[in-house]
């Protein structure tokens, strides 16, 4: 880490700048994939942060004091780290959403073009100012959400839409085995 030091101050000041946005990316990614129950993605992704901060920034912050260039380097890599962590979170898009659509005349046709490019649509019936509207709830990868939304107003386009986040469901639980296998097979054999 000393050779770090070596280096002319300005080089010094853009590699915390960058080691900043890892650092702070990392832990905004990772408390997203904790606010979302992903336990393994967010130990992996702690694992990272905790490293580059100890490994870096830690003996960083005892140099920085001398220089105020590292200071501000070091500020402004946490503040673009936190921009950066959102825009790399959205570019994932991991996880699922509920799209609630809500359609006044259009409910039907946007039942019959949504159930064919998603496994399930659940339809309700229900009424806005005395007006029947049509009440969809579709469960999808958060990654495909945008697409079927324009397909939706591209059907209605006074579509009122909501997405939500989908934390738990039974959807999204794997189909088990009919056999068990692996190292529980041997556990369970009598």
């Amino acid at each position: 880490m000393e050779t770090m030091f070596s280096l002319p101050v300005w080089l010094v000041a853009i590699l915390i700048f960058s080691l900043r946005i890892i650092d702070v990316s990392l832990g905004t990614c990772r408390t997203i994939a904790v606010v979302q129950g992903r336990i393994g993605l967010s130990v992996g992704l702690g694992f990272l942060e905790v490293l580059v901060w100890i490994t870096t920034v830690a003996n960083v912050i005892q140099h920085a004091s001398s220089n105020a260039w590292l200071l501000l380097a070091y500020a402004a890599g946490f503040a673009a780290g936190n921009a950066t962590g959102i825009y790399l979170e959205r570019w994932l898009a991991m996880g699922m959403v509920i799209l609630r659509l809500m359609s006044e005349g259009a409910g039907d046709e946007l039942s019959d073009a949504l159930g064919d490019k998603v496994t399930r649509v659940y339809e309700f019936d229900g009424s806005r100012n005395g007006q029947s509207v049509r009440l969809l709830y579709v469960p999808i990868q958060r990654r495909k959400a945008a697409a079927l939304i324009a397909e939706a107003q591209r059907v209605d386009p006074h579509l009122f839409y909501a997405v939500d986040t989908l934390r738990d469901s039974n959807m999204l639980l794997p189909t088990p085995l009919p056999v068990p296998t692996g190292w529980r097979a041997a556990v369970k054999m009598k």
